[in-house]
C-alpha cells in the first residue's frame, strides 16, 4: 500500500510517499521551473491554504480571487495561516514560520540560540507588497530539515531571525523568493547552514550577484542548484553547468562571464524571448536519517548527501 500527500507552496511541490510493505518512508520534494511564478497543480483538493486576503490588488490577481478562488473553496475549505500553524500531513513535521506579514515568536526544536548576524542586520526600505506577506514553511522529516520562507523580503527575514535564530539549522533551503537579493540576508542564509540550497529562478529573474554571494558564502554548504542559468550573475557568479537544471532562450555559443543589466526601475525590458524547449526540474528524495538525493532532470545527473553524524 502506499499514499501521499501532495502540497504545493510558490512552485515547489512535496509528496510524501509511505511504502508500509518495505518498512521504510521518503519524503520527495519536486521544485519545478515555473519561469519565476504561476505554478498550477491539479489533484483532488480537500484544502486550501494561504495567508488570508491581499495587499497589493492587480486585476489579474483580483479577478482570480474575486471570481475563482471563492468557488474551488466551496468545494473543499480554506485555511488561512498563522505563524505557529501546523499543516497536518502524516510522518511529517510542518510549521508555518510566517504568515500575513508576521513571524513566529517562539523557536522550533533545535532553534532558540543567538544569531550572530544579526548585530550586522541593516533593514531595507519597508516592503507593502505582497512579498512580505508569503507563507514560510520549516518542515521536519525525521532529522531531514527543510525551510522554504516563501517570497519572505529581507526586513522580513530579520524579524523572523533576530534576536535569536528561531530554526536552527537546515539540510535544505528552498532559497527564498527566486534568489533575488531584496532577499536571502545573512541572518537568514548563513544562520541556517544549509548543506544545499536549491534556486528557483529564472534567466532574468533571480541570481543576481549580490545574492549570490551570500547564497555561496553559507557557512556548511557543499551545493546550491539553479533551476535556470541566470543572466543577471553570469558565469562570474553561477554554479557548475551539472548543477542547473535549464539553460537559457537564444543561448548563444559561448555563456557570458559578466552579468546581464537590466534597464533602470521604471523602463520597460524588452520582452524575452518565447520559451523554446522542455521545463526540467529537480527532485528531492530524503530518508528519515537525514540522507537526501537531488536529482538534475535534464542530464539526470545526481548527487547523494548523507546524514549528518
Amino acid at each position: 500500500m502506499r499514499s501521499k500527500v501532495l502540497v504545493t507552496l510558490t512552485g515547489l511541490v512535496v509528496s510524501a510517499a509511505l511504502v508500509s510493505a518495505q518498512a521504510r518512508k521518503t519524503l520527495d520534494i519536486y521544485v519545478v521551473d515555473v519561469e519565476g511564478g504561476n505554478a498550477t497543480l491539479l489533484v483532488p483538493i480537500r484544502a486550501y491554504y494561504d495567508h488570508g486576503d491581499t495587499v497589493q490588488p492587480q486585476p489579474a490577481s483580483t479577478e482570480f480571487l474575486q471570481k475563482v478562488y471563492p468557488n474551488l473553496v466551496a468545494k473543499a475549505r480554506r485555511v488561512i495561516l498563522k505563524p505557529g500553524d501546523r499543516i497536518p500531513v502524516k510522518g511529517m513535521e510542518w510549521r508555518i514560520i510566517a504568515s500575513a506579514g508576521q513571524a513566529i515568536q517562539s523557536s522550533v526544536p533545535g532553534g532558540g540560540q543567538r544569531n550572530p548576524y544579526c548585530a550586522a542586520f541593516k533593514p531595507q526600505d519597508p516592503d507593502p507588497t505582497e512579498n512580505a506577506q508569503s507563507v514560510g514553511s520549516h518542515i521536519t522529516f525525521g532529522r531531514f530539515r527543510v525551510v522554504h520562507p516563501g517570497d519572505l523580503t529581507w526586513n522580513k527575514e530579520g524579524e523572523l531571525m533576530c534576536p535569536v535564530n528561531r530554526l536552527g539549522t537546515a539540510n535544505l533551503l528552498i532559497v527564498g523568493h527566486h534568489g533575488q537579493s531584496i532577499s536571502n540576508s545573512e541572518v537568514l542564509v548563513h544562520a541556517l547552514q544549509p548543506r544545499v540550497s536549491i534556486i528557483n529562478n529564472g534567466t532574468r529573474k533571480g541570481g543576481q550577484p549580490a545574492a549570490m554571494q551570500i547564497l555561496l558564502n553559507s557557512p556548511g554548504l557543499e551545493d546550491v542548484w539553479q533551476s535556470h542559468f541566470s543572466l543577471l550573475s553570469g558565469t562570474e557568479y553561477t554554479v557548475p553547468g551539472m548543477f542547473i537544471g535549464n539553460t537559457f532562450d537564444d543561448e548563444p555559443a559561448a555563456l557570458p562571464k559578466a552579468a546581464w543589466t537590466p534597464p533602470p526601475q521604471g523602463q520597460q525590458a524588452a520582452p524575452a524571448p518565447a520559451h523554446n524547449g522542455k521545463a526540467f526540474w529537480f527532485k528531492v528524495s530524503a530518508q528519515q536519517d537525514g540522507t537526501f538525493t537531488v536529482t538534475n532532470t535534464r542530464n539526470n545527473f545526481t548527487k547523494t548527501y548523507r546524514a549528518d553524524d
